[in-house]
């Protein structure tokens, strides 16, 4: 039985909190736990954060960032407390606090990490296959097709999605390294991750691509009342450049090779 922790990053989210959605999950076999991260909201989200830790104290809990600092650093100190409690926690990962991507996805990435002990990542891929429910706005899938394409060449590692909300990490000596440190991006820190795994990886002579698994989801829907805009989307952009920039000494040479 795997004990499995999602952190869930929250910022002004009151209105559109699904908490009976939280409550009610259960993965088969395994014990599950979510940890809510308030990001310096101006609203209630706290406060029915606070409710929502009150009524499952054994399996919800939350914390609260003093002023807003963006998603990503929501993330890592959500991540961070799971990394660092007893007992230890087998996986951590993040999810959307819209629940774009539902909770019942999130068994097939335990089941997929359980059955390949080599991986380390499992990545929610947006993938419109026949068969699937993927409910993307036509011009924020063509955003991220031309995003990924930017981040596959950064990274030297062909993939599909780095931006879906949908993440599960394997608690070990390299993902605790990748977390240690404040993040650069707000919005695009999950592209950070990754160029911090390829430091890790490539120091044991390791590959990103051996060691990440894309899953595409069954179902996944634009929930309205996105915080990511048009602007938001340039910006990314900008920032991507800036970490091409900070971890320049490990991914220019992989992109010379």
């Amino acid at each position: 039985m795997a004990r499995v922790l999602l952190v869930v990053p929250c910022f002004n989210e009151a209105e559109r909190l699904r908490g009976e959605d939280f409550v009610r999950a259960a993965l088969a076999g395994h014990e599950l736990h979510f940890h809510f991260v308030d990001d310096g909201s101006s609203d209630a989200t706290a406060e029915r954060l606070a409710a929502l830790a009150a009524r499952e104290p054994s399996r919800v809990s939350f914390s609260r960032l003093p002023h807003n600092q963006g998603k990503g650093e929501a993330v890592r100190a959500g991540m961070l407390t799971g990394v660092g409690a007893r007992p230890a926690f087998d996986y951590v990962g993040f999810w959307d606090a819209d629940l774009a991507t539902p909770l019942d996805e999130l068994g097939a990435f335990v089941s997929t990490l359980e059955a390949q002990p080599h991986k380390d990542i499992v990545i929610g891929a947006r993938v419109a296959l026949l068969g699937r429910h993927i409910d993307r706005k036509l011009y924020r899938h063509a955003y991220g097709r031309v995003f990924a394409t930017a981040v596959s060449q950064l990274l030297s590692v062909e993939v599909y999605d780095t931006q879906c909300g949908a993440k599960l990490f394997r608690v070990n000596d390299d993902l605790r390294a990748v977390l240690a440190g404040p993040f650069l991006s707000r919005w695009v820190f999950d592209v950070e991750i990754l160029a911090r795994y390829v430091a890790r990886y490539d120091a044991q002579g390791l590959e990103l691509g051996e060691r990440v698994v894309e899953l595409p989801l069954q179902v996944w829907t634009d929930i309205a009342g996105s915080k990511v805009g048009v602007r938001d989307a340039a910006r990314a952009f900008l920032e991507l450049r800036r970490i091409a920039v900070r971890y320049a000494s490990v991914l220019d040479p992989r992109r010379s090779r």
